[in-house]
């Protein structure tokens, strides 16, 4: 089969998973296997070949990360619901002056965001920010931005959210190589970003009357949230943390002692993924049991597991939908069609942004856009002179 055909049946299968998901609005786990199956027939796989590999795609995928999701969700649901989440916010937040306190709210959703999904995380830090913005006598779209860019920075790149952990698998790299690599261009980003955006609102970008809907108090609503949240029992500071923080230094730490050539089966150990998530999440359950008590934990628990299941069926569909582009070896393929050059870094880095961006902006799903995106650039990962932690990281 030509270059050109595959790539413009590669081209219909993008469409067709854009196109189910924004007009009959179907689950984006249904549209990717679809077009998966369209991906594999059309390009002469075979019916049962096709539905063969895309059975294998999902299991191979939920057999490398499924278990460390699922964990990942629900360590972060224990962080938010015991108060851990919210001590950790409020703590960093009223550690800085005022006129740091963006910079600090920026940090703070980064943080948080890495152990807990982008909407629990903005749940948890827009009363702060209300406070905040009240305090510093600026708008809340300084604030309502600040804590944006925070939490999707660290949603994107820095695991255990499901596009991080799974890059390392799909691109073939290591774990901590993400997490380092994660938390340090993460911040770099955040912060550069921060500081454009603030810019741009003080240039008059933001007009008080026309961009803020007068109709909502605001203030009322974080009044009636604090009277609520002081009944509850907060965890301290330190202990806040330990459930964030272990699993990222097992696996730095493994990853660091293993670069040395001291490897052995504890540092092995340490860096494995399930292992280091495992021991965040029985941390995450010992801090609930003793500030909300052992049913309330338990509900909690169980209320982590219908985010997962959403999480792990988009992630697994996205294998499946990886194995059928990986059998068809249209990577190469894409490479001829559009003449670039996989020697070129900057233009292949590009072409990943680029695939990520349209099927972000697309159909809105950061999970479906990154493990499409990663799926495609895998088969091509190969024959690029870089790190394929840099593909990630576009």
């Amino acid at each position: 089969m030509s270059s050109g055909f595959l790539v413009l049946n590669l081209a219909i299968s993008i469409a067709l998973i854009i196109g189910l998901i924004l007009i009959p609005k179907l689950n984006p786990m249904v549209s990717l296997v679809i077009a998966s199956a369209y991906m594999g027939i059309s390009c002469g796989l075979g019916v049962i070949p096709t539905m063969d590999t895309i059975a294998s795609g999902f299991g191979n995928m939920m057999t490398s990360i499924g278990l460390p999701i699922g964990l990942g969700v629900l360590l972060g649901q224990l962080m938010s619901d015991s108060g851990a989440a919210q001590k950790i916010a409020t703590t960093l937040v009223h550690a800085v002056p005022k006129k740091y306190v963006l910079w600090a709210l920026a940090g703070t959703g980064f943080l948080l965001a890495i152990p807990v999904f982008f909407d629990i995380t903005f749940i948890i830090l827009i009363p702060i920010g209300i406070a905040v913005a009240k305090e510093i006598n600026k708008p809340m779209a300084y604030v309502a931005g600040s804590l944006i860019i925070g939490d999707c920075v660290a949603q994107t790149l820095v695991p255990p959210t499901p596009n991080p952990l799974a890059a390392p698998d799909i691109l073939g790299y290591g774990l901590g190589t993400q997490i380092i690599a994660g938390l340090i261009i993460g911040l770099i980003a955040t912060f550069a970003t921060l500081f454009v955006y603030t810019k741009i609102l003080d240039h008059g970008f933001f007009n008080e009357e026309k961009d803020v809907n007068h109709e909502v108090d605001v203030l009322k609503n974080l009044s009636e949230h604090e009277a609520n949240s002081k009944e509850l029992p907060s965890p301290p500071f330190i202990v806040s943390l330990i459930p964030l923080l272990l699993p990222v230094v097992f696996i730095m730490v493994s990853t660091v002692v293993a670069a040395t050539g001291s490897d052995n089966v504890i540092v092995a150990l340490l860096g494995n993924k399930i292992f280091a998530l495992l021991m965040g999440a029985l941390s995450a359950y010992l801090i609930a049991w003793k500030f909300i008590g052992f049913k309330a934990a338990e509900v909690s628990a169980s209320k982590s597991l219908g985010t997962a299941g959403v999480a792990l069926a988009i992630t697994g569909a996205g294998g499946s939908f990886g194995a059928v582009i990986a059998a068809t070896n249209i990577g190469q393929a894409l490479l001829d069609t559009l003449h670039i050059n996989p020697g070129n870094v900057i233009m292949m880095c590009l072409f990943a942004y680029f695939i990520g961006f349209i099927f972000r902006v697309a159909q809105g799903s950061g999970t479906v856009a990154g493990i499409t995106a990663m799926t495609i650039m895998a088969t091509m990962s190969a024959n690029v002179p870089v790190h394929p932690v840099y593909l990630a990281m576009a």
